[in-house]
């Protein structure tokens, strides 16, 4: 995942957890307006989330945030 992506993702888990608590869950979708504005980036988001990690529609944010920072 490209570093421009991780640090976004990063930002809006922690907006999220500060926002409704560490149980909000979130998909890879918080991640992009509601515009599709960034094809390549949005598929690279897709199947980081889906491909690789096999993850629910649905994760905690917690869960999200400690695997981008661990680099997974």
């Amino acid at each position: 995942m490209r570093e421009s992506l991780r640090q976004k993702a990063i930002e809006i888990c922690d907006k999220k957890i500060a926002q409704k608590g560490e149980g909000v869950g979130i998909s890879f979708y918080a991640f992009f307006k509601n515009k599709n504005d960034a094809p390549d980036i949005l598929m690279e988001a897709a199947q980081w989330w889906i491909e690789k990690h096999q993850l629910d529609h649905f994760e905690k944010a917690v869960k999200i945030k400690t695997m981008i920072e661990k680099g997974l």
